[in-house]
């Protein structure tokens, strides 16, 4: 065991303490498997990163640094506020990117391209799989989430490394009023995803929803909130009741939704209302179809870790 440089980051917001924290471990090496996870259950954050020196295949495409990503319960191929928060603390720390302006990491799903969108670092979405659900597992999720059917407008599996199942119901109310089983959904082995647009009204079907719950949603939420999208990310599967901001997540709504249609090709999410958050993504299509993620990031602690 020796002391390493570690940084932890709150990502998707301007304010710190109300985005998504994340763990940094600025030097990784030697580093077991089981040490990783073994820090990652122990900091008790969605997701702790570890830094490392490129493999072969990641210099030779670019790649300034290497990192894996750990929940506290399993390792991901990727995921987005990890993105952002790392290539925050990695260039405070005093990283030097071989390109000036854009950044190229390796991780789980290959290489990922960030680079300056708006006057914020934004990640390139890596591609996505999707297709309709099985009928027999979204019909499970939806009683594990106390949703019927006519309240979701469109649903989708979607993978690009991390696999979701993501919903798109009638309005931001009936979203923040879900008090999910999470134990049924850790059965189930399936992360989810449910996004609201903010100009849908709600529809004619009145919610069971427990009256305290959504008096404290609706307490939590920005006045004139300036969003265009709710989302909220349950991912018991992998340890996580609820996530406060996912960037893996919106990125992958963001594709299936500017696909089809349900949003416009640049628009903002906001996360993490019932957890007393305020975190927001800005996601944007280029002129190539490449959707960006971008966001905020704000430094909070600074020192070394013994590991």
């Amino acid at each position: 065991m020796k002391p390493r440089a570690f940084q932890q980051v709150d990502v998707f917001t301007d304010t710190a303490f109300l985005g998504n924290p994340l763990a940094v471990v600025l030097d990784g090496e030697g580093l077991s498997d089981t040490q990783m996870q073994a820090f990652a259950a122990w900091t008790q954050l969605s997701e702790t990163t570890f830094v490392l020196p490129t493999s072969p295949e990641g210099a030779a495409g670019g790649a300034d640094y290497r990192v894996r990503i750990f929940t506290p319960g399993a390792e991901l191929p990727f995921a987005g506020h990890p993105t952002l928060g790392t290539a925050h603390a990695w260039l405070a720390a005093g990283g030097q990117a071989r390109q000036s302006g854009e950044l190229v990491q390796e991780c789980g799903v290959g290489l990922v391209r960030l680079k300056s969108v708006e006057g914020r670092w934004a990640f390139a979405a890596p591609p996505l799989q999707r297709q309709p659900p099985a009928p027999a597992l979204l019909a499970e999720v939806l009683t594990a989430l106390g949703l019927h059917a006519d309240e979701v407008l469109a649903a989708q599996d979607l993978n690009n490394g991390p696999h979701w199942l993501g919903l798109l119901v009638e309005s931001v109310d009936t979203l923040l009023a879900l008090a999910p089983d999470h134990a049924a959904l850790k059965r189930l082995n399936t992360k989810v995803g449910v996004a609201a647009k903010r100009e849908v009204p709600a529809g004619g079907l009145i919610r069971r929803a427990n009256r305290e719950a959504r008096a404290f949603a609706v307490a939590n939420r920005i006045a004139n909130d300036p969003t265009d999208l709710e989302v909220r990310a349950f991912a018991a599967p992998v340890g996580i009741a609820e996530d406060p901001v996912t960037g893996s997540l919106n990125a992958s709504l963001a594709q299936w939704l500017m696909a089809e249609g349900h949003m416009p090709v640049h628009y903002s999410a906001r996360q993490g209302t019932v957890l007393g958050r305020a975190g927001q993504v800005f996601l944007s299509q280029d002129g190539q179809g490449q959707v960006w993620v971008g966001g905020d990031v704000v430094g909070c602690i600074e020192g070394s870790v013994t590991l």
